[in-house]
C-alpha cells in the first residue's frame, strides 16, 4: 500500500472511530429504557398542560450561543390527544408561531406532527424523560434546510422540564438547543 492510501484508511478509521464513540458514550447513547425507573414519572397530559413558559438557548456548531429566546406555551389535551401553540420571541426581536399535535398511546408511545415537521415525530415517556426524534424543515430564512432532531424532556422534582435538542444534518452536529419549560403559576 502507498503511503497516500495509508494516510487515507488511517482517516477514515480514525472517523469511524470517533463517531462510535460518540454514539456509544454521548447525547446519543441515550435510550429511553436508561431511565426507566427514574422519578417522578413524566406523563404528558400531566406535566405538559395548561399556559406554560420557556426561556432558552441554542448552540452553533462550534458550542457557541447563536440565539437566545422566551416562549409562551399554552397546551390542551383532549383524553390522549393534544394540541401546543407556541409563540417565541427571540432576543433578534423575532417572533415564530409554531403549533404541534401530540398523541400519546397507553404504553408510552408517542406520535408528534406540526407543519415544519417532514413526517410525523415518534418518541417514549420512560420514567422521569420524554425523547422524541423527527425531521425539521426550518424556514426559508434560516435556509430551508432539513434537520434531524433528537429532542430529550427531563422532569425534575420540582416539576420543570429542562429541554435538550441536537439538531443534526448528514449526521453532524449543526445545533444544540437547552430550555427549561414550566407552568406559568410558578413563574
Amino acid at each position: 500500500m502507498t503511503p497516500v492510501l495509508w494516510v487515507i484508511l488511517g482517516a477514515a478509521v480514525v472517523a469511524l472511530l470517533s463517531g462510535g464513540v460518540a454514539i456509544f458514550t454521548g447525547f446519543r447513547s441515550q435510550k429511553p429504557g436508561c431511565y426507566a425507573e427514574t422519578v417522578p414519572y413524566f406523563a404528558l397530559q400531566d406535566v405538559l398542560k395548561g399556559d406554560l413558559v420557556c426561556d432558552g438557548v441554542i448552540y452553533g456548531p462550534r458550542g457557541h450561543v447563536i440565539s437566545r429566546f422566551n416562549a409562551d406555551i399554552t397546551m390542551h389535551w383532549d383524553g390522549n390527544r393534544g394540541r401546543m401553540v407556541e409563540r417565541f420571541r427571540y432576543a433578534s426581536g423575532a417572533v415564530q408561531d409554531r403549533e404541534w399535535w401530540l398523541e400519546v398511546d397507553e404504553d408510552g408511545a408517542i406520535r408528534a406532527d406540526a407543519d415544519d415537521l417532514v413526517d410525523v415525530g415518534r418518541g417514549r415517556q420512560s420514567g422521569a424523560t420524554v425523547e422524541m426524534r423527527y425531521r425539521i424543515r426550518l424556514p426559508d430564512e434560516g435556509g430551508g434546510h432539513v434537520l434531524s432532531v433528537r429532542d430529550w424532556m427531563y422532569l425534575t422534582p420540582d416539576g420543570v422540564v429542562v429541554n435538550r435538542s441536537q439538531f443534526r444534518k448528514f449526521g453532524f452536529k449543526v445545533a444544540e438547543l437547552v430550555a427549561t419549560i414550566r407552568r406559568t403559576e410558578a413563574t
